[in-house]
């Protein structure tokens, strides 16, 4: 059954018959321990008023969130991934504008899923995950959408729809506004939402700025020198995973086009 926009839940599952997708209301019905230890520490951030992401905690007040738990990173485990990234997408391109039908797409990692304990070493398994999901990809790159994330036009993108994947970790010390908890989260949304809503408009750099405001409040430091807007020079896959600290950066993205 695919997901339907309905804000009072969505259910997809695979032949299996086990869910991909959870509703935050059917995620609070969850009788895995670890998905309401998870569903408790994303609460108790984006339920505290000086959060600074204000689009996640419309998200959260308004029960839209999204959720896929992740037990590992086996193959099975991988591909069942794919297929809720695929109905996501789905449910996503008839997307009307709205805020209040923008739904948020959390991923959620097991706690042994990775051995991870650094930012660094979180960020890596971050890209272990989107180049697997990579070679999944059922769709095509999207035309005008650069293969090389060097490029200020690259995206990451899955069944032809580029997306924008925050890699929130417990690594973070400093940052704390991308730390939701003890579970490695990818907080995945369609990246013409951000264009929507945050582009390169009055209104978008207005609200981009109120955003970068209260995350140097919320964290204590100012805001990354990452942080920038698509194709206008920033790269994007460094804002996927922020340092800890305000430094520079030499490094260079370990995503690799897949060969075709």
């Amino acid at each position: 059954m695919a997901p339907t926009q309905e804000t009072n839940g969505c259910s997809s599952k695979i032949p299996d018959g086990k869910m991909v997708i959870f509703s935050q209301a059917q995620t609070v019905e969850s009788r895995e321990g670890w998905h309401q230890k998870a569903l408790k520490d994303i609460e108790s951030r984006l339920a505290d008023p000086t959060f600074p992401c204000v689009f996640s905690r419309n998200a959260y007040r308004k029960k839209l969130l999204r959720f896929i738990f992740v037990a590992d990173t086996e193959q099975q485990s991988m591909q069942r991934l794919a297929e809720g990234l695929r109905e996501y997408v789905e449910l996503s391109q008839d997307w009307d504008q709205r805020l209040d039908t923008a739904y948020p797409l959390l991923v959620v990692f097991a706690p042994g899923a990775t051995d991870a304990s650094t930012v660094a070493e979180y960020h890596a398994f971050g890209w272990q995950v989107l180049q697997q999901l990579h070679a999944l990809d059922p769709g095509d790159w999207p035309h005008g959408v650069s293969r090389d994330p060097e490029s200020d036009a690259w995206s990451m993108c899955f069944a032809g729809m580029p997306l924008f994947c925050n890699m929130s970790n417990p690594g973070h010390r400093t940052r704390r506004s991308r730390d939701l908890g003890d579970h490695f989260v990818l907080v995945v949304n369609p990246r013409e939402r951000f264009d929507v809503f945050a582009g390169d408009t009055p209104s978008g750099r207005k609200v981009r700025a109120n955003i970068r405001d209260r995350i140097a409040r919320y964290d204590g430091v100012p805001h990354s020198p990452q942080l920038g807007s698509y194709g206008a020079g920033a790269l994007e896959w460094r804002q996927y995973g922020l340092a800890d600290e305000n430094v520079e950066r030499s490094d260079r993205c370990p995503f690799r086009f897949r060969e075709e």
